[in-house]
């Protein structure tokens, strides 16, 4: 009997346990997608992620989207960057921007290349570390890691 009574315990945990977990995934999925771009590579990779970000929030209009730059990957957020067609890419930053859309510039590359911070475009906002934001992103924050 007592081998019963245990089993019995643990059915009614389980069906607790299993119960919570039902309940805790509508809320999950109320709560917008958080992804994080990574860009890295300057502009061929820049102009690829911008049409990665549109495409996501045709799909998703209400994922809350953050693209952090450090290396060749500032370049596109610079003060008369264009595009391989000879798009400005402020244009660009600034109507993602209007639909939500962050975008972070790493201080160390501006500090390591010498670059002032007054060619930065007004839509960009300097963090200290692409990296350290990227991170803090994905571990404090929940964001998913997009790699375009």
């Amino acid at each position: 009997m007592g081998v019963l009574a245990n089993c019995a315990r643990s059915v009614a945990a389980l069906a607790v346990v299993a119960g919570v977990a039902g309940c805790a995934a509508p809320a999950r999925e109320q709560q917008p997608v958080k992804a994080v771009y990574h860009l890295t590579n300057g502009l061929d990779e820049a102009q690829r992620a911008m049409g990665n970000v549109r495409n996501h929030l045709n799909a998703d209009p209400n994922a809350k989207i953050v693209v952090v730059a450090n290396g060749d990957g500032i370049l596109f957020m610079l003060e008369g960057a264009k595009d391989r067609n000879g798009n400005p890419f402020e244009v660009t930053i600034q109507d993602l921007k209007a639909k939500g859309v962050d975008f972070r510039l790493c201080n160390n590359t501006l500090v390591q290349r010498k670059i002032d911070k007054a060619r930065v475009i007004p839509e960009v906002t300097i963090v200290p570390s692409g990296v350290a934001e990227v991170a803090n992103l994905q571990f404090k924050s929940g964001y998913a890691y997009v790699r375009p």
